[in-house]
This record gives structure tokens, C-alpha cells and sequence, in this order.
């Protein structure tokens, strides 16, 4: 069930601005156990929800790596999103309407300050396994190198320690055509949709790759249209099965924050900032990730101390981690027991 911590007190925001007040919505699953040893902190991908079960089917429930029969645990929805947590979407108390293209930006720094804030709500101080995945592993990597502290365990997977010229080149791309919409700009969450759904088809390239595409949308031998593809209906759907439960405001104020996203800034550099990990820590690539290739994840591991490095046979690109719940489930296990983990 979904559950919302809200804070009266204004967020001061890296830009120099300021949020009057926060919410976040959060999902809990499992018990906390007496001395609060079991909290497994999850963070979620670009569009998803604060409802692990929900986006991350298969890694949920009895016997599997998010077991609440053993593990308390929590995902917040991120700062910018429009599933119950301030952003875009919601009302700016100086107007009483949705901020919608006046929210100020954000970067991770913020979404992981408004991380820090529901843990401090709980009562949680130490988390034993803290678990990001694609832009969650960006604020999984800034909150264990900003409080090194934090966890005893830390699970990063097809992600980055800083936003790459690739990953830029793709976010620009979608900005310039949500751009193009005579809509965008209008003070209203249904603007846009047309720009959003184009920018969404954009992005679903980088996240499935060739592999997967020629696979899931092979068109058959005796197509009568010469010019028309199956993926083209897939693009178009995939398009419109975001703006039904996004809205365009939102989806830029969170890329966005992914552009940010440089654990190196201020510190000394990336491979300086990674080395104030002190959690024991699993790096997992995806062989056939084009967002976050293989190279990226190694490099990754090799600038933290004591890192293990598994690479996850996928045809599936970056939504790999999405689709290979079995292969996941299996890569915790063996690198729980590595760490000889009772629980």
C-alpha cells in the first residue's frame, strides 16, 4: 500500500532554490526487525512508481532477493515524479495550481536529499542492502558516496557514477522533440502529448536494442504492405502508453536530473568521489546494454575498493534488468552467500 511522508519544512535545492514543502510516496513491504538490521532500500528507474512488486515483477515475494518474509523493504518515489512524491504535477501552494513548467530543476543530490529525509521518518540510520537499478543506481551511487555510512551493502546495476555524452545525446534528442509541440509550454498536465509520446519512442531504442527488437518485433515473410513494419504500431503504442500515466512536465524535470547526475562534481573528481565507498558492493552489467555498456559497469567496479563485477547474459539491453528476474534473483544469491548473509 502505498504511504506518504510529507515534511512542512522547505528543501533547499542544489540550484539555490527552494521547495516551501515536500511529500514523498513510498511502498513498505515486509517487518522491521528489532535492532532495524534488515532494511533493503530499493531505487527505482526513470518512470517507475514507488511499488517494487509493481515495475519490478519477479523479484518480490517467498524466496526471492526482495523477500519481505525476511527483508524490510522500502522504495520511495523519486522527487519530480508524478506517483505522489512533489513535483511538476503537483500544486504549487503560492498558486493552488500544478507547478507544471515552472517546478523548479532538480538533481539527484535533491532526489537523494528527499531519500534522506523519509529514512530519518523511519528511523532509519543504517540500511543493510541499498539496491539501485538504471537512474535509481545514479542515486544509489550519490547517496552511499555522499554518506558512505549509509549502508553495509550496495547493489548498482546498468547504471553510472555521472550522466554520460551518450546518455546526454539521447535525453537531447527527446527534449527537442517534445520541443516541437505547439502545446509544450501550456500550464496544464495534459500538454504535450504528441512530443511526449514521440520523445518515449526515442528512448525505448536505447532501452531494447537491436537485439531485442529484431526478435519481439519480426514482421512476418508475407506482409502485404511492402512499407509497412510491426514496430512502427509498437513505437506508436508504447508512445501513448506513457502519456496515459505520465505527464510531459514531469518526464523532463526527471531526465533532467539524470543530466546532473556527476558524483565527481565538487569532490575531486569521479574515481575520487568512488572511492569513499565503504560498502561491500556488487556492480551488475547487462551484456547487451547500449545505455550503460558492459565497459561502463567494469569501469565502474574497478574504482571501488573490494567491488565484484557479474555481467548478465540479456538480449533484452537495458530493460534486462526489468525481464531477468530469474537470472537477478540468482546473482543476489550467490553474492549473499559470498558475504555470508544469514539473513
Amino acid at each position: 500500500m502505498k504511504q506518504i511522508f510529507h515534511s512542512p519544512t522547505p528543501l533547499a535545492l542544489e540550484s539555490g532554490d527552494v521547495l516551501p514543502e515536500l511529500t514523498v510516496a513510498y511502498h513498505t513491504y515486509g517487518t522491521l526487525n528489532a535492532d532495524k538490521s534488515n532494511v533493503i532500500w530499493v531505487m527505482h528507474g526513470l518512470t517507475a512508481n514507488s511499488d517494487v512488486a509493481d515495475w519490478w515483477p519477479g523479484t518480490v515475494g517467498k524466496g526471492l532477493f526482495l523477500d519481505p518474509e525476511k527483508y524490510f523493504i522500502v522504495c520511495a518515489n523519486v522527487l519530480g515524479s508524478c506517483y505522489g512524491t512533489t513535483g511538476p504535477s503537483s500544486d504549487n501552494p503560492a498558486t493552488g495550481l500544478p507547478w507544471c513548467g515552472t517546478f523548479p530543476r532538480i538533481t539527484i543530490r535533491d532526489m537523494v536529499k528527499a531519500h534522506q529525509l523519509l529514512a530519518q521518518h523511519l528511523g532509519i540510520s543504517r540500511i543493510h542492502e541499498l539496491i539501485g537499478v538504471s537512474l535509481g543506481g545514479f542515486q544509489a551511487i550519490e547517496w552511499a558516496v555522499s554518506d558512505p555510512e549509509i549502508a553495509e551493502n550496495v547493489m548498482f546495476c546498468a547504471t553510472d557514477a555521472s550522466c554520460s555524452p551518450w546518455l546526454a545525446a539521447f535525453n537531447q534528442t527527446m527534449y527537442m522533440a517534445i520541443k516541437t509541440d505547439p502545446t509544450y509550454g501550456i500550464p496544464r498536465l495534459d500538454a504535450a502529448r504528441n512530443g511526449l509520446s514521440t520523445a518515449r519512442a526515442i528512448a525505448l531504442i536505447s532501452y531494447r536494442g537491436p537485439f531485442a527488437y529484431n526478435m519481439s518485433q519480426k514482421d512476418p515473410e508475407d506482409k502485404p504492405d511492402p512499407f509497412f513494419h510491426r514496430v512502427q504500431t509498437y513505437q506508436e503504442y508504447q508512445g501513448k502508453k506513457l502519456c496515459d500515466r505520465f505527464d510531459v512536465y514531469s518526464y523532463i524535470a526527471i531526465c533532467e536530473s539524470g543530466d546532473s547526475h556527476d558524483v565527481g562534481r565538487g569532490r575531486g573528481g569521479v574515481a575520487k568521489a568512488l572511492s569513499r565507498i565503504k560498502a561491500n558492493t556488487l556492480v551488475v552489467g547487462i551484456t547487451s546494454d547500449i545505455l550503460f555498456p558492459p565497459a561502463t559497469q567494469k569501469a565502474l567496479a574497478e574504482n571501488i575498493a573490494g567491488a565484484i563485477y557479474e555481467e548478465m547474459p540479456s538480449d533484452f539491453a537495458h530493460d534486462g534488468f526489468l525481464i531477468e528476474h530469474r537470472q537477478l534473483n540468482e546473482i543476489m544469491r550467490r553474492w549473499r552467500e559470498g558475504r555470508g548473509v544469514k539473513l
